[in-house]
């Protein structure tokens, strides 16, 4: 019977069940959570991974600015319909410099995770001003403007700057401090294309 009673009052106190029910979450987010701070292929870039250059990075900008994230996933799950697709499934040392990651939910266009290097920067090009020239049944926007948007490099070296600092990518003083002249002059479009082109590449 008392059991019976102390169940009543956990069920029947909304405050009291709220607490309890944050308390478990809690405890088993910790618990799925906190190991995998501590191991090496979560925390550790795979063999093959490189920074962004200083135009990749502008190009990244430029990607979660227009939305590009909001349709693309960036990450292969290990099923074979989708290695057969797109490539080897992602892993997540390839992230470890990803901040914030782009991994994604939202399929409306391809996963993207590995499309570098399988289409030329001309077709980016032409797929980006006009996408249904290169895939008539494409429902994605044209992004026409990112070839008049001119990239000016003042603050290039400060985002490289933080990313060394505060998420421990490996750049050095000199990419930082040429990072602004790297980009200048460059085009959104150049930048994006970079980008895309950088994507995969560890596990090529």
């Amino acid at each position: 019977m008392s059991k019976k009673f102390s169940h009543d009052i956990v069920e029947k106190n909304v405050g009291l069940l709220s607490i309890l029910i944050i308390v478990a979450i809690s405890f088993g987010a910790l618990v799925e959570i906190t190991p995998l701070l501590y191991q090496d292929q979560t925390t550790e870039p795979v063999e093959n991974l490189r920074p962004y250059t200083a135009l990749e990075m502008e190009g990244r900008d430029v990607y979660i600015a227009n939305g590009c994230n909001v349709c693309h996933s960036q990450m292969v799950r290990p099923f074979r319909s989708e290695t057969e697709r797109y490539g080897h499934y992602s892993v997540a040392g390839e992230s470890v410099w990803e901040h914030p990651f782009l991994w994604g939910s939202k399929r409306t266009g391809p996963d993207l995770a590995r499309v570098g290097g399988r289409y030329s920067d001309e077709w980016h090009r032409v797929h980006l001003i006009d996408p249904r020239a290169v895939v008539p049944e494409s429902n994605m926007p044209g992004f026409p403007w990112l070839e008049d948007n001119v990239l000016t490099g003042e603050l290039t070296s400060k985002k490289l700057q933080v990313f060394r600092n505060h998420f421990g990518v490996p750049y050095s003083d000199e990419e930082i401090a040429n990072a602004g002249n790297d980009v200048k002059g460059k085009t959104e479009m150049d930048a994006l294309i970079a980008y895309l082109q950088s994507l995969g590449h560890a596990m090529k």
